[in-house]
């Protein structure tokens, strides 16, 4: 297995990443073209089969407490960033960048009541990590949003800033968004920022709902956003004549296109179901590590 490698920085890289450089020529005039991540969304719609999920759980949840096929969809998520890197690219400053972490940020409800209050968790992980090491870095960001009376940072600062005057408040985003397009925001504001992330993930699945196409933001840079919808049972038809019953989950993704092209997001996507459907591939660390140039 390949070792996580730390890269030279070099001239015209920021601190959260590094300069793209040796990539296709089109993919540099792009984000002039396409100035906004509103203005290069594309979408995605994919149908996960996890009928083989119930037993992997069963057989597994004793060495990882509280598995569950959300846990398996981060983690398949995660390891598909880490095969496929350029899904962990961003635009700023209509400059392409490759992310120097991998963070997911993710929306929990701190419990479930109606009207209980949502919360952002943003664990960050490694390469190398398996699904053992995400799903407990997982549950501990949730556990800690979930205790009563305490908040993590990013509640803090959200709060904080809502005791400012609005157009002090305005002026605040304001120059932490042009500070941002030049890789001089405050290192303090990227760790809080839910939308400096590798992919946003919402599981409204666990609301009722079948999946949705939500959009990136134009804050921040994250260039990834996955809905992962309720689980349900569908026939399917075979060759044969027979019936089969399937249970399945319906994502969603969006995507910024300027950050590779579209084979690559396919052949992304055909990974991620890959690893859903054999999810033993999580439990050991990937058999490779590609970087992203």
């Amino acid at each position: 297995m390949e070792q996580v490698k730390q890269r030279k920085r070099r001239f015209g890289d920021r601190y959260d990443g590094y300069r793209v450089k040796d990539n296709d020529p089109l993919f540099h005039v792009i984000p002039h073209i396409m100035r906004s991540r509103l203005d290069s969304q594309v979408f995605f719609e994919e149908q996960i089969d996890i009928s083989g999920l119930r037993q992997f759980i069963l057989e597994h949840r004793e060495k990882i407490p509280h598995l569950s096929v959300y846990h398996i969809f981060v983690a398949a998520a995660i390891r598909t960033m880490v095969q496929k890197p350029r899904l962990n690219r961003f635009i700023s400053g209509r400059k392409i960048y490759a992310r120097s972490y991998l963070r997911a940020s993710l929306t929990v409800k701190k419990s479930m009541h109606e009207d209980a209050e949502e919360a952002l968790v943003m664990p960050e992980f490694l390469p190398t990590d398996t699904l053992h090491e995400i799903a407990h870095k997982f549950n501990e960001a949730v556990n800690q949003v979930k205790v009563e009376g305490e908040a993590n940072d990013t509640d803090l600062t959200v709060k904080l800033i809502n005791l400012l005057p609005g157009f002090v408040k305005k002026f605040v985003v304001w120059g932490i968004r042009n500070l941002d397009a030049i890789g001089k925001m405050p290192k303090i504001i990227n760790r809080v920022s839910p939308f400096h992330s590798s992919l946003f993930i919402t599981n409204v699945g666990s609301i009722g709902l079948r999946s949705i196409y939500h959009h990136l933001y134009e804050f921040g840079t994250t260039s990834v956003f996955l809905a992962i919808g309720k689980k349900e049972l569908i026939r399917e038809l075979n060759s044969d004549g027979t019936v089969t019953n399937k249970n399945v989950i319906n994502i969603r993704l969006v995507l910024d296109e300027r950050i590779c092209d579209g084979y690559y997001f396919a052949t992304a996507i055909k990974a991620f179901k890959h690893l859903m459907k054999n999810p033993e591939l999580l439990l050991e660390p990937p058999a490779y590590i590609s970087e992203d140039y």
